[in-house]
C-alpha cells in the first residue's frame, strides 16, 4: 500500500468516527441552544467551559502530546517495545501530577481567572458569580480530558485511529443526557451541563483504557523521570507549550473582547465555531492526525523526499475538502444555523448573530486546516521553535485586527480577525517549511487549489439560489426546512464533484481509484 493510500485510509477512519462524534456534538449544541439560547446562562457556561478547555489544549493535547508522539515513534522505530511502554507510564505519571496541581489551583483561583478572561461580566454580578461557580465545577474535566489526549497520541502512533476518534461520542452523550434529564432535578439547570462535562471527560478516558491494554501500553504509576526519552519529551514540551500557549492566548483574547460586546456575543461565536469545527474536525484534523505518524517515521529515517511528497499530498487533500466546505458554509449559512439551532430559547435574532460570525470564520477554514498539516510537519521534524515564532507573530496580528474590526463589525470583527491571523500563520508555516524540506511541489498545490476553487464557486452560486426559495429564520424550526437543506447540500456535493471531474482534479481521480480497488476487492 502506498503512503498516500495509508494516509487516506487513516484519515477515512478518523474522519468517519469524527463525523459520528460531530453529529452528536450538533445534537448536544442543539439541546443547549433549545434550553438556554444565547442568554446569560449560555454565555456563563461557554466562558466557564472555555477555561479548563484552554488549559487542556495547552497541557494535554497541545504541549505534551505534540512533544510525546515523535519521541514515542522513535522508540517504536528502534524496536524497543518495553522502552516505549516505560515512556508511556512515565509520561502519564508526569502529566497526572501536573494536572492535579492545575485542577486544585484552578478551583481556588477561579474568581481571578474569570475576571481576567471575561472583564465585561464584572458589571453583571449575577452573571459573573454564575460563571465562577460553573468554572469550579468543571475544572476536574481538565484532569480527565488531558489524559484522554495523551491516550490518543499513543494509539495514533500505533496506527490505531478508531478508538481515539470515536471517544468524544461519550462526552457528547453525557452532556445530552444531563441536559435532557438532569436539568429537571436542579434549581439552576445550567449546572447539569457542568456535571455532564466532567462525567463526559471521565467516560472518554475510560473508553480508551482497554485499547491501551490491548497494545500492551496500559500506563502504570512510574516516577522514573531520569531516562533519556522522558527528558527529551520534557525538553520538547517547553517550546511546544509556548507555541500552544500563543494560540490559546488568541482564543482567550477573543473571549475577553467578546465579553465586552452586547450580551449573546460569546454564544454567537461559540455556535459559529462549532459549525465550522465539523468540516475542520472531519477532514482537516483527521488528515493532520493521520499524516503525523507517517511524517514522524520519515523524519526518523531522514527521508526528506518521501516526507515532502506526503506533506504535499496531505495539503492538497485537505484543500480539496476545505475549500468547497468554505463556500458551502457561506452560501448556506442561514439555512444551516436555522435548522441546527433555531428552536426553544434560540431565536431568529440569535440565528442572525451566529450566521454573521460564521461567514467570517468560514473564510479561514482552508488556512486553519492547512496550518494543522504544516504544524504537524514541524513537530515530526522535532522543530517546535519555528511554529512558536510564527504563532507569536500571528497572535500580535490577531490582537491588532481584533481591536480594529470589533468596533464596526462587533463579534463578526473578532471572527474575521481570527481568520486573517490563521491565513498569515499558514502562509508563513508553508513558506518556511518548503525552504527546509524537499519534495513540496507548490505549483502542483496551486494548480489543485485553482481547480477546486473554480468548481466550488460554481457550486456556491447554485446552492445559494436554491436557498432563496425558502424563508429560513421566520417561524423557527420545521421538518420541511431540514429536508430542503439536505436537498441543497446534496445538489451542492454533486455539482462540486461534477466540476472537479470536468477539471480533472488529481485528488478526485486518486480517491475514485481507491474506491474502485475496494469494490473490485470485495467482488473478488
Amino acid at each position: 500500500m502506498t503512503e498516500e493510500k495509508k494516509i487516506i485510509k487513516a484519515a477515512s477512519i478518523v474522519g468517519s468516527a469524527t463525523l459520528v462524534s460531530r453529529i452528536l456534538g450538533f445534537v448536544r449544541d442543539a439541546v443547549i441552544a433549545y434550553a438556554f439560547g444565547a442568554g446569560r446562562e449560555a454565555d456563563a457556561f461557554f466562558v466557564a467551559y472555555r477555561i479548563p478547555n484552554l488549559l487542556r489544549r495547552l497541557v494535554g493535547e497541545g504541549a505534551l502530546t505534540v512533544a510525546f508522539i515523535p519521541v514515542f515513534t522513535d522508540e517504536l522505530a528502534k524496536g524497543s517495545r518495553e522502552d516505549a511502554r516505560k515512556l508511556v507510564s512515565s509520561a502519564f505519571t508526569f502529566l497526572s501530577i501536573v494536572l492535579i496541581i492545575l485542577t486544585i489551583a484552578g478551583v481556588i483561583f477561579s474568581r481571578h481567572i474569570v475576571s481576567l478572561i471575561s472583564p465585561g461580566f464584572t458589571d453583571m454580578p449575577d452573571k459573573s458569580a454564575l460563571t465562577i461557580s460553573l468554572a469550579q465545577w468543571m475544572f476536574p474535566f481538565l484532569f480527565f480530558i488531558s489524559l484522554v489526549a495523551l491516550s490518543m497520541g499513543v494509539l495514533n502512533s500505533l496506527k490505531h485511529f478508531t478508538a481515539p476518534a470515536f471517544s468524544p461520542v461519550w462526552f457528547n452523550v453525557s452532556i445530552i443526557f444531563c441536559a435532557l434529564i438532569l436539568t429537571n432535578y436542579m434549581n439552576q439547570p445550567v449546572y447539569a451541563l457542568a456535571i455532564g462535562v466532567v462525567i463526559g471527560g471521565f467516560l472518554q478516558f475510560a473508553y480508551q483504557l482497554p485499547y491501551l491494554k490491548r497494545f500492551g501500553m496500559l500506563p502504570r504509576l512510574s516516577f522514573d523521570f531520569s531516562n533519556k526519552a522522558i527528558k527529551k519529551v520534557v525538553l520538547l514540551m517547553l517550546p511546544s507549550a509556548l507555541g500552544v500557549a500563543v494560540y490559546q492566548i488568541g482564543v482567550f483574547i477573543t473571549t475577553r473582547f467578546a465579553s465586552q460586546l452586547p450580551e449573546g456575543s460569546v454564544s454567537y461565536l461559540y455556535y459559529a465555531d462549532r459549525i465550522m469545527e465539523l468540516p475542520l474536525g472531519i477532514f482537516g484534523i483527521a488528515v493532520a492526525t493521520a499524516v503525523l505518524p507517517s511524517l514522524s517515521e520519515y523524519a526518523a529515517r531522514d527521508d526528506r523526499i518521501k516526507f515532502g511528497e506526503s506533506l504535499s499530498f496531505a495539503i492538497r487533500l485537505v484543500m480539496f475538502i476545505s475549500i468547497p466546505a468554505t463556500v458551502g458554509l457561506i452560501s448556506l449559512g442561514t439555512p444551516i444555523v436555522s435548522v441546527l439551532f433555531q428552536r426553544g430559547e434560540f431565536t431568529g435574532t440569535d440565528a442572525d448573530g451566529t450566521v454573521f460570525a460564521l461567514y467570517f470564520y468560514a473564510l479561514g477554514l482552508a488556512s486553519f486546516s492547512g496550518a494543522r498539516i504544516a504544524a504537524s510537519a514541524f513537530y515530526a521534524l522535532k522543530d517546535t521553535v519555528t511554529p512558536v515564532m510564527i504563532a507569536a507573530a500571528s497572535l500580535i496580528f490577531n490582537v491588532v485586527m481584533s481591536l480594529i474590526l470589533m468596533g464596526p463589525l462587533l463579534h463578526g470583527g473578532l471572527a474575521l480577525a481570527t481568520t486573517l491571523a490563521s491565513v498569515l500563520n499558514f502562509a508563513l508555516l508553508f513558506i518556511v517549511l518548503r525552504k527546509r524540506v524537499g519534495g513540496v511541489d507548490a505549483k502542483e498545490i496551486l494548480s489543485s487549489v485553482a481547480k477546486v476553487t473554480l468548481a466550488s464557486l460554481i457550486m456556491g452560486m447554485i446552492v445559494y439560489n436554491i436557498s432563496l426559495l425558502t424563508e429560513w429564520t421566520a417561524g423557527g424550526f420545521s421538518l420541511w426546512k431540514s429536508i430542503f437543506l439536505c436537498f441543497a447540500v446534496i445538489i451542492g456535493i454533486l455539482t462540486y464533484l461534477a466540476g472537479v471531474y470536468i477539471l480533472r482534479s488529481p485528488e478526485l481521480l486518486f480517491l475514485a481509484n481507491i474506491i474502485k480497488e475496494r469494490v473490485y476487492r470485495q467482488r473478488a
